[in-house]
């Protein structure tokens, strides 16, 4: 509706909207969850923490109608009919932009249940999101590096107890678990870097999802396998995204199963297990991979 307006103003009006939403819906989330907590019964915590989805499947509904007001984008998706939000799921995604969680957000809200991201603990200081996201019970991660852990060894292991313990509280109502396997965004130089053996992707990280499934495997019903696609191979800024400078997009999901011999396993302590699941996740980086050059080839890419 707005699409004949300089990109600059779309990314304007765009960011003002996402901002106004987010200050409208935020404080009435955090609100909602310092109420659970004030009030320990079972019942009202339950029916607080509905609430809080309620409100932030509403702000991504919102986020989706400015971008309907602010976009002229062509959508190619494939693979979202058949979702059902009365299920447990394990999502994960290739990663190549901010963009690539509001497009997640919006192809995938109420369809299944809403998705709970792996976040670093730093991003808990963002102004009222990092705080929306703590009432949401998205699960923070502390990772430590290399050098940390040679110097502190007892540290070793802390992250995935994070996890470990997230893990727990999402077995009693549907969730949808998400997680960036390559761990950050991909671009040309990370891909050298790493010496990536993937065209269009950097080299997974199975850790991750490997406690999610030998955590609650036994309630997650399939992996979805999403696949984000930019035209012209490019992978574009937020701002870009915002601007509406993103004029195509193809995205495709595919719902596989979980192999039943991860579930109820130690990733860390179980090596046979570590090296089935990282064949696994190979596998399907191998086929992410070659979905992504059969995308990147059709006309209009």
């Amino acid at each position: 509706m707005l699409s004949f307006l300089p990109p600059t103003i779309r990314g304007i009006v765009a960011s003002c909207l996402l901002v106004a939403n987010t200050l409208l819906l935020g404080p009435l989330l955090i609100t909602i969850s310092l109420l659970r907590f004030i009030i320990p019964l079972q019942g009202w915590q339950r029916s607080c923490t509905a609430a809080g989805i309620r409100i932030a499947e509403l702000w991504i509904s919102f986020n989706s109608l400015w971008m309907k007001l602010t976009q002229q984008m062509q959508w190619d998706v494939v693979g979202i009919e058949q979702l059902d939000k009365k299920q447990w799921y394990l999502v994960s995604s290739n990663h190549q932009s901010w963009a690539d969680i509001l497009i997640l957000q919006h192809l995938l809200n109420r369809k299944i249940p809403m998705l709970k991201f792996f976040l670093k603990r730093q991003l808990i200081w963002v102004p009222v999101i990092g705080l929306c996201w703590w009432a949401l019970d998205f699960p923070f991660m502390k990772r430590y590096s290399k050098e940390y852990l040679e110097k502190y060894p007892h540290k070793r292991g802390k992250d995935f107890e994070s996890t470990q313990r997230a893990c727990e509280k999402f077995k009693y109502i549907p969730v949808a678990v998400f997680n960036f396997l390559e761990g950050t965004r991909f671009n040309a130089e990370k891909h050298q870097e790493q010496n990536s053996p993937y065209k269009w992707l950097l080299k997974p990280k199975a850790g991750g999802i490997a406690f999610v499934v030998g955590t609650m495997g036994d309630n997650l019903n399939a992996l979805l396998d999403v696949t984000i696609a930019y035209p012209k191979h490019e992978q574009p800024s937020f701002w870009d995204f915002m601007c509406g400078k993103v004029d195509r997009l193809r995205v495709r999901v595919q719902q596989k199963p979980i192999p039943e011999q991860f579930l109820n396993r130690n990733y860390r302590e179980d090596e046979t297990f570590r090296n089935e699941f990282q064949q696994w996740v190979t596998q399907l980086w191998q086929e992410k991979d070659a979905l992504l050059d059969q995308l990147h080839q059709q006309p209009g890419s």
